[in-house]
């Protein structure tokens, strides 16, 4: 007789992990505590959801990770983005890759994704359970695990899969608790810088493909694309900054100076030039009418304000002392970030089930036989950009495979 498995958790570790269990002979039932499965699938990327990145070496996938990328290498192995597309492309779904990396279904429509994923489900006969609750569960004398569900019912199962999500507090990782687990101290990743300058946020839409920023009290620093918000700074830039230094950040509680260069492939030398070449070919227009490629008009201007020059100076009349503190505002333009914002299509959760405690040979739990984990539950967080669902894949399909078959 199969062995009876219960997934608690309808998000993407949860749903794949109950289609690979049950494509290989289990008993599977899902138990998503929301009235929707698969809910952060259809709002991913836009609505277009982010599958997975076209990097198709594990090692390098691996190095992504500010958190769990070691203990993922192994898992890389056995299930990779490769294999991702591949177990979409054999259920008639087709991904494409975008400039940076990212990978959407062909449709750009989420709903594709949700779609084959309800699709294999019900042809491998998983039982979704919608609006259920887990209140608490324990181990039995026998060996199996009694969960206690809202209105006091119970049910039993042989083996259990816990994929609930990133701990955004710490009692979202309760169960684990309740079964010998201890958590990592969740604390955000993926989220955008507040800051409050005026001129700044007169801004609110430009953007740069290539800016570094700097926290030197954190000791951190990024090159990426960077957009400037209604709120303050975001792009990839700012999301790997925060990614990365999700503790640091935490322990500033998001109160920090922020340094960007504007130009991170110019130097004083070029900068100079550059200002020169603009006295010759441009003297009497105003300076903020001749803005520094790659910059935007609009920032160009604002930046010539910020390095307190006058909106009426031409390019003539610009002194050696100006023109100093010009170059410096391209390259060392300090806000103070007083805050932080969720990315719009993130939600994602630095902390959780501590990895030392994990077998991922087969994602089982080292402290509690039978008991398995899968996706952010786990103290594992990637960068944005498809990391975080592939690891959501790997895990669930490595935990799947292993619940069905050990």
């Amino acid at each position: 007789m199969a062995a009876k498995i219960i997934v608690v958790g309808g998000g993407a570790a949860g749903f794949f992990a109950a289609i690979a269990a049950a494509e290989n002979g289990a008993d599977v039932t899902v138990l998503e505590k929301t009235s929707r499965f698969l809910d952060k699938v259809r709002i991913s990327g836009g609505g277009r959801c982010n599958v997975t990145h076209a990097c198709f070496e594990p090692r390098e996938f691996a190095a992504r990770y500010p958190r769990g990328g070691r203990a993922l290498l192994s898992p890389f192995q056995k299930f990779s983005a490769r294999d991702t597309v591949a177990w979409f492309e054999s259920r008639g779904v087709k991904l494409k890759t975008e400039n940076d990396g990212r990978m959407f279904p062909v449709t750009d429509s989420s709903q594709t994704i949700v779609n084959c994923l309800f699709d294999a489900a019900g042809k491998a006969g998983v039982t979704m359970r919608l609006n259920c609750t887990v209140e608490s569960v324990l181990k039995t004398a026998e060996g199996q695990f009694e969960l206690t569900l809202a209105r006091d019912e119970k049910i039993r199962c042989d083996k259990l899969l816990l994929a609930t999500g990133g701990c955004r507090a710490a009692a979202a990782g309760q169960l684990a608790v309740s079964l010998g687990h201890t958590l990592e101290p969740p604390v955000p990743s993926l989220f955008t810088f507040q800051i409050e300058t005026p001129w700044l946020l007169s801004l609110a839409g430009v953007s740069l493909e290539l800016a570094e920023v700097s926290a030197p009290t954190a000791k951190l620093r990024e090159r990426g694309p960077l957009l400037v918000t209604h709120w303050g700074l975001s792009g990839p830039a700012i999301l790997k900054m925060s990614a990365w230094g999700a503790r640091a950040l935490h322990g500033l509680n998001y109160q920090f100076p922020l340094i960007v260069n504007w130009l991170p492939e110019s130097n004083a030398e070029k900068i100079a030039a550059e200002f020169h070449k603009r006295r010759e070919s441009a003297g009497a227009k105003l300076l903020v009418n001749v803005p520094v490629f790659p910059l935007t008009a609009r920032l160009w201007e604002q930046l010539v304000l910020a390095a307190a020059i006058a909106r009426d100076t031409r390019w003539s009349a610009l002194t050696r002392a100006q023109a100093h503190a010009l170059a410096q505002q391209l390259v060392r333009t300090e806000f103070s970030v007083t805050g932080k914002s969720l990315n719009k299509d993130e939600f994602v959760t630095c902390g959780g089930v501590k990895l030392g405690d994990m077998d991922f040979k087969t994602m089982e739990s080292r402290v509690c036989a039978g008991l398995f984990f899968a996706g952010e539950l786990l103290d594992i967080d990637g960068l944005t950009g498809g990391f975080n669902f592939q690891a959501a894949w790997t895990t669930g399909f490595i935990a799947g495979r292993a619940l069905a078959n050990t």
